[in-house]
């Protein structure tokens, strides 16, 4: 495995550091830049994202024929660990650029990509992923949300949940059941919903962080057009795992920058407090330390495999396990080192680091949830890693 970058991966990260030195606001990374204001803070995401987009950095790994900057998956690599290493925010379209258009490009009618594909880039087009439901998370498969064929249309009625920026979406992919006589797996199909369409209600669920990105949907005789069908009809779990593939593969690479920036700013934050020579302190960060650069060479090794043109294995479960363990441990640690003081969030007088961690940690206590639990890589790696038996 060679670790050197070529000289035009490079040459990326100089030109990648130049842009970002130059258009993240002043004082980024030394204070904590909130606005207060909910929709001031979506506005300023949305032109950042536009931003991107004009520089070519967003979309990195689209082919150009569809907008993309036709990038290496070296330099989406790099384009990560760049975006960590200053905290600089991702696009705010995520979802769409990350997930649906990589699905769209794959196996999306000719249409729907030039409906949807250059407004996902420049954020014109906002979109949620209408997947999870009360009954079915883990389990997706389950899911009970159907669309019946009527005619050219289909009439979707059901309810999803942890519907991330549904309040602000345009378009959700939705996964609905479409044949309930057949095995779970193979009744379901995949469409592009109207967020505006009647029938639809979105309900934000506050999270502990104070937020409300996440929602619960509604669809009630919801009528989507059957040029709307993403895919063939009833093979929507190949197309939704293919999503999701998309999805972990980008999580697990910019949450594997993000971990060795954590953990940085661990030891900085012990410094500060005056308890980086306690010796159990000093254990407990190069433990981490210890654990986040064996993390991170896993990772680069499961991406040597796709460098190399093969595909994505189970390993990527005890990968993406690794990093949100060692991720929660870390924050666990951060709320130690400041004591009493660890219960002032941001806003309050005597905060250390403004309350940056607080609102972290709380954040962390979903990372051993969304996107596949724990549990499920636990079983994923027994039973395709190890060759454990079911049940």
């Amino acid at each position: 495995m060679n670790f050197e970058l070529t000289e035009q991966e490079q040459e990326f990260r100089d030109n990648l550091r130049h842009w970002l030195r130059d258009n993240l606001p002043e004082g980024w990374g030394e204070t904590i830049f909130e606005p207060v204001d909910y929709q001031e803070r979506v506005a300023f995401l949305k032109d950042w994202s536009r931003r991107l987009h004009e520089a070519g950095y967003a979309g990195l790994n689209w082919p150009k024929e569809y907008g993309g900057a036709g990038a290496t998956l070296m330099e989406q690599v790099i384009f990560n660990e760049e975006i960590a290493r200053v905290k600089a925010p991702t696009a705010y379209n995520g979802i769409a650029i990350a997930m649906v258009g990589p699905t769209l490009i794959e196996v999306g009618t000719e249409e729907q990509k030039h409906r949807h594909l250059s407004k996902m880039l420049n954020c014109e087009e906002i979109w949620c992923q209408g997947y999870s439901e009360p009954g079915s998370g883990s389990d997706l498969a389950s899911l009970q949300t159907r669309a019946v064929q009527d005619g050219d249309e289909f009439v979707v009625n059901g309810q999803k949940v942890w519907t991330s920026n549904a309040h602000d979406a345009a378009f959700c992919f939705l996964l609905a059941r479409t044949d309930p006589d057949v095995p779970k797996h193979k009744g379901l199909s995949c469409f592009i919903v109207d967020m505006k369409t009647p029938g639809i209600t979105v309900r934000p669920l506050r999270q502990i962080t104070g937020e409300a990105e996440f929602n619960e949907v509604f669809f009630e005789n919801v009528r989507v057009p059957r040029e709307n069908l993403v895919g063939e009809l009833n093979n929507g779990w190949m197309v939704g795992i293919g999503l999701l593939m998309h999805e972990r593969a980008t999580a697990s690479i910019l949450n594997q920058a993000n971990v060795q920036t954590l953990v940085k700013d661990l030891v900085t934050l012990a410094k500060l407090r005056g308890r980086a020579s306690e010796p159990v302190i000093r254990q407990r960060l190069a433990q981490l330390y210890t654990e986040a650069e064996c993390i991170k060479h896993f990772g680069y090794r499961n991406l040597t495999k796709r460098l190399r043109g093969l595909p994505p294995g189970p390993e990527g479960s005890a990968h993406r396990l690794g990093l949100t363990l060692l991720t929660q441990r870390a924050q666990d640690l951060a709320m130690e080192l400041q004591g009493p003081y660890s219960q002032l969030m941001h806003g309050t007088e005597h905060a250390v680091q403004e309350g940056s961690w607080q609102y972290s940690f709380l954040r962390s206590r979903s990372a051993t949830i969304a996107a596949g639990t724990a549990e499920i890589q636990r079983n994923i790696i027994a039973e395709r890693v190890l060759g454990l038996p079911k049940g």
